[in-house]
């Protein structure tokens, strides 16, 4: 039997403006996003839809869920094989299409982690896990489009971190 998650969140819209939806000009689309325990996330549409682009929305979350995920699995990968990450960086994109029908979907994701490691001959090793975490990454196991990743790895300048 395999083990279960179960998550919770409660999300409120916050947007009525008095009229409620009476046209679609007429509304915020301001949300709160709630998970107990945790602060508030204020979230909206994305601009082009009539959104506030100073808080989170709903592409941006996924996007976000995506690299998080990633860079939690590849971690993991990495202290598996022995691999000493020192600093972590991902500038994420991604590539959403409207139908024309009011929909639309998202039809690519490219990850560009950018990652340091303690050793050189750790680099291998580091390279290798990418492909690990690509497998154990629970989101992008759950999207219906791929996910690219576009890794570099790095070592340490140690002769930096040290004495002068």
């Amino acid at each position: 039997m395999h083990d279960q998650h179960h998550y919770r969140v409660k999300t409120l819209w916050t947007g009525d403006r008095g009229s409620g939806t009476s046209g679609y000009r007429d509304y915020d689309r301001a949300v709160t996003v709630q998970v107990e325990g945790k602060p508030d996330l204020l979230a909206s549409a994305d601009k082009p839809f009539r959104g506030d682009p100073t808080r989170w929305n709903p592409e941006d979350l996924l996007l976000a869920a995506l690299s998080e995920c990633h860079l939690l699995s590849y971690l993991h990968a990495c202290v598996t094989v022995g691999v000493v990450v020192t600093s972590y960086e991902d500038d994420a994109t991604g590539t959403m299409t409207l139908d024309g029908r009011g929909g639309g979907s998202f039809r690519e994701v490219t990850l560009r982690p950018r990652v340091t490691v303690a050793d050189a001959a750790m680099v291998p090793a580091a390279e290798a896990a990418h492909r690990q975490a690509r497998e154990w990454c629970f989101i992008a196991n759950s999207v219906n489009f791929p996910v690219h990743h576009e890794a570099v790895v790095t070592v340490s300048d140690v002769r930096a971190a040290g004495p002068a």
